[in-house]
C-alpha cells in the first residue's frame, strides 16, 4: 500500500478548516504540489481576515515580530498589525476586502517560502477592483517549528499601466 507523502508545511485543507475557512481550490492556479497548497493557504486566510474585517484574525496570521507595509505605514509586529488594521475596520475599510491570485511561489529554504500575488482592495459597494487599486504583493511565509505556516512579511506596490 503507498502512502502519500506529508507536506512539510501542511495540508492546505486542514490549515484553513482549522480556521473556519472555505478552501477555494481555484486559487491555486497552476501551484497544486502539497507545500505550495499548504503556504498559499496564508494568503486566503488573509482574504477571508479581510472579508471578516477582523483584525485578530488578520494580525495572528502574522508571525510575532511580522512586517507590513500598508501605504505609507511600516508596522514592524503582530501588535502594531492589529491596532493599524483596527482603525482601518473601523475606518475607510469598513466593508472592504481584498481579492487576489499567485503568481509565484518560491520556496527559498526548507521553512521559508516567498509568494507573489496579484489582486487589490475591493471597497465597501464595489464588486472589484478599480484599476487604480490593482497591486502586486510579495510576502514572505515562514513554517513555526509547530509546522504551521506564518506571515512574516507582505509587502504590496501599485501595478499602473
Amino acid at each position: 500500500m503507498t502512502t502519500k507523502a506529508a507536506s512539510r508545511w501542511g495540508d492546505a485543507t486542514e490549515i484553513l478548516e482549522a480556521a473556519r475557512v472555505a478552501e477555494d481550490h481555484s486559487y491555486y492556479r497552476e501551484f497544486v504540489s502539497d507545500d505550495e497548497k499548504a503556504v498559499l493557504a496564508v494568503p486566503q486566510l488573509i482574504q477571508a481576515a479581510w472579508k471578516a474585517n477582523d483584525p485578530d484574525f488578520f494580525a495572528d496570521l502574522f508571525a510575532e515580530n511580522g512586517s507590513l507595509l500598508m501605504g505609507d505605514e511600516q508596522l514592524t509586529s503582530r501588535d502594531e498589525i492589529r491596532a493599524f488594521m483596527t482603525k482601518g475596520f473601523a475606518g475607510p475599510y469598513r466593508g472592504a476586502y481584498v481579492k487576489g491570485y499567485p503568481v509565484s511561489v518560491s520556496f527559498l529554504h526548507p521553512d521559508v517560502a516567498m509568494v507573489v500575488t496579484g489582486g487589490g482592495i475591493i471597497l465597501a459597494g464595489e464588486s472589484e477592483v478599480a484599476p487604480e487599486r490593482h497591486i502586486r504583493a510579495t510576502w514572505i511565509i515562514v513554517r513555526q517549528d509547530d509546522g504551521r505556516p506564518l506571515l512574516f512579511s507582505h509587502q504590496s506596490s501599485p501595478v499602473t499601466g
